[in-house]
């Protein structure tokens, strides 16, 4: 392993990516440089293995030192190696109550197979997910029946004014249920994101520098969300995008000059990481 490798966990909108869901020429020499020089890049995002894989391939991040954290932490892959490292699922029978629950508050919520994204209900914010993710879902009549396989999450999606407070009403109740099966964060004002109890992108900060024998010492993490805030606590260096939400850079050690639009995220690479 090479001397002082460091090792930095970035998430992908609002950091990594601009607002035009590209990264910028800047943040691209950055990482490249820093893969050269023997250093890892780990790509850290609440996306489903599928979506952030294919982004992943458009952005070029396939060799040695490529890391992808899907799900929140759910699920580790090695792009380089091309196999999952790590791997932790909610249980099937969990999603029958869940939407039940979120039915009973007029929220729509979603959970996945490992190809599609599975609803029982047909709505903008399952149209406007799949634009956004690429992702493509199915509507299904039993999402019990339809679920053949254990679930990395589940995501509950509520739009309007009072979406965050019905959500967070929402998570209350299911933590209340399930204390010792789920966590639950947000990721954004209108996305509640439901995991297995101890997945973060936080727990898998910790496990990657365990499995890679890098000090977390030499960690770094790079985010602007809520569902960030688990990593930017966990790495040694927390480095807060300037154009975070609300809240978020308290968690944090460092806040950016430059926003994810003007390569923030080289920014925290030449600063931290080279």
């Amino acid at each position: 392993m090479r001397p002082n490798k460091r090792i930095l966990f970035t998430d992908l909108d609002g950091t990594l990516l601009n607002d035009e869901k590209q990264i910028s020429p800047g943040n691209q020499a950055a990482i490249d440089e820093a893969l050269a020089a023997g250093h890892a890049i780990v790509i850290s995002t609440g996306r489903s293995l599928p979506s952030a894989l294919a982004l992943a391939e458009r952005l070029g991040f396939s060799g040695e030192g490529c890391y992808l954290i899907a799900w929140n932490g759910g699920q580790i892959y090695d792009l380089y190696r091309q196999k999952t490292i790590y791997s932790k699922t909610l249980p099937q029978s969990l999603a029958r109550p869940l939407f039940d629950a979120a039915a009973a508050r007029e929220i729509h919520i979603q959970t996945y197979d490992r190809t599609y994204v599975l609803s029982e209900h047909d709505n903008q914010m399952l149209r406007d997910y799949e634009h956004f993710t690429g992702h493509h879902y199915r509507v299904v009549a039993d999402i019990q029946q339809a679920l053949t396989v254990d679930p990395y999450k589940i995501l509950a999606i509520l739009y309007g004014c009072d979406a965050h407070d019905r959500l967070e009403a929402f998570r209350q109740e299911i933590l209340s249920a399930y204390p010792n099966i789920i966590s639950s964060f947000f990721s954004s004002d209108t996305y509640l994101e439901i995991v297995p109890k101890g997945v973060s992108k936080g727990s898998a900060i910790r496990w990657m520098c365990d499995y890679m024998n890098i000090p977390l010492e030499n960690s770094v993490a790079a985010g602007d969300a809520q569902n960030d805030i688990s990593m930017l606590e966990a790495a040694h260096i927390g480095a807060v995008m300037c154009n975070a939400f609300p809240g978020v850079a308290e968690h944090g050690d460092y806040v950016t000059q430059a926003d994810n639009n003007h390569d923030g995220l080289a920014e925290i690479i030449r600063k931290f990481i080279l």
